[in-house]
C-alpha cells in the first residue's frame, strides 16, 4: 500500500503538472498505473518514483508519469449525439454563413489517438459534400505524446475501426494494410496534431467555428474547468459552437458561454456581451 505522504506528492504532482484532480482512495489506481512504469524506469516500486520525482527528474519521467495517469479511451463517433446535433442542426446553418469564405476550423481538444478528429472529417465529407473543395482544417490536440504518434500515424486496429463505424464507412475512408486499417489521404489532408497541454496558453491556434472538448473537463476542479472554458470562449467566433460531454457543464462554473437550448448534446455558444 501507498504511504499516505507519497500519494499525497503524486495527487499534487499530477494536478500542477496536467489539471488531474485525482481525490482521495485512489491509491490502487495509482499502484496499478505506475508501478510497472516505475519498474521501466529501474525504480523498485512507488517510494522510489516519488523519490525520483522530488530530484529533478527528467522530463521523459515527468512526462511519462502523467501520460500513464490520463484516460485515452476514445472511438470513432463516440457518443453519438454531439454529431447528429452538428449534422441536423448546427453545421447546416454555421456553412451557409461561411459559403463565402468557405473556411471550417475545428478544434478537437484532448483529441487522444485521433478518432474524434477524423469523425468530424468523415461527417463533413458525407453529410456536407460543397465543403470537399473549401480551406478545412482540424486540429487535434492532447497532451500524451504516444497518443498523439499514433492520430498522426491514423492506423487503427481491426477492433477500433469497427467501433463506431459502419461497414461501408470503414472501407470507404480507410485502406487495410497489414498493420491494420488506416485512414486515406482525404481525411488527413484536413487534418493536423500537436501537442498541448491544457492548463498552458492555447491562442496560439487562433480561433474555431466549433471546438470538441469532451470528456476532460470532468476530471479538473472548477477553478482550472473556468480558466479552460474562459479562454475557449474567446477562441470560438461569434457564431460558433463548443461541444462538452454528456456528464460536464459550465452552469456554476463560468458565465462566459450558455447552452444551445434546441440541442440534447452538451453545446454552447459565447455568451454575448451585456450592453448599457
Amino acid at each position: 500500500m501507498i504511504a499516505a505522504l507519497d500519494y499525497d506528492f503524486l495527487t499534487q504532482f499530477l494536478q500542477t503538472r496536467s489539471g488531474l484532480a485525482l481525490g482521495s482512495s485512489k491509491e490502487y489506481l495509482l499502484e496499478a498505473r505506475l508501478l510497472p512504469l516505475a519498474q521501466s524506469f529501474g525504480l523498485n516500486g512507488l517510494p522510489e518514483l516519488v523519490l525520483a520525482l522530488r530530484r529533478n527528474p527528467p522530463e521523459s519521467l515527468s512526462s511519462s508519469v502523467v501520460e500513464a495517469m490520463t484516460t485515452n479511451e476514445t472511438s470513432f463517433f463516440r457518443d453519438k449525439t454531439p454529431f447528429d446535433e452538428l449534422k441536423e442542426q448546427l453545421l447546416p446553418k454555421l456553412l451557409e454563413d461561411r459559403k463565402t469564405l468557405r473556411r471550417l476550423r475545428i478544434w478537437s481538444a484532448a483529441s487522444s489517438t485521433g478518432q474524434e478528429a477524423y469523425s468530424l472529417a468523415i461527417l463533413l465529407r458525407e453529410s456536407f459534400p460543397q465543403v470537399a473543395d473549401w480551406h478545412v482544417e482540424i486540429v487535434g490536440t492532447d497532451l500524451s505524446k504516444a497518443a498523439l504518434g499514433r492520430a498522426e500515424a491514423g492506423v487503427y486496429t481491426h477492433f477500433e475501426v469497427q467501433r463506431g463505424l459502419p461497414i461501408q464507412l470503414m472501407v470507404k475512408y480507410f485502406q487495410q494494410e497489414s498493420g491494420g486499417w488506416r485512414v486515406k489521404d482525404e481525411l488527413r489532408k484536413w487534418t493536423r496534431f500537436r501537442s498541448l497541454n491544457l492548463l498552458e496558453p492555447f491562442q496560439h491556434l487562433g480561433t474555431f467555428d466549433i471546438i470538441f472538448c469532451r470528456n476532460v473537463l470532468i476530471y479538473f476542479e472548477n477553478p482550472i474547468k473556468k480558466q479552460i472554458l474562459d479562454r475557449m470562449s474567446k477562441m470560438l467566433r461569434s457564431d460558433g459552437y463548443l461541444a462538452l460531454g454528456a456528464a460536464e457543464t459550465v452552469l456554476g462554473v463560468t458565465n462566459t458561454l450558455e447552452r444551445v437550448r434546441a440541442c440534447r448534446a452538451a453545446m454552447y455558444v459565447p455568451c454575448v456581451p451585456v450592453t448599457a
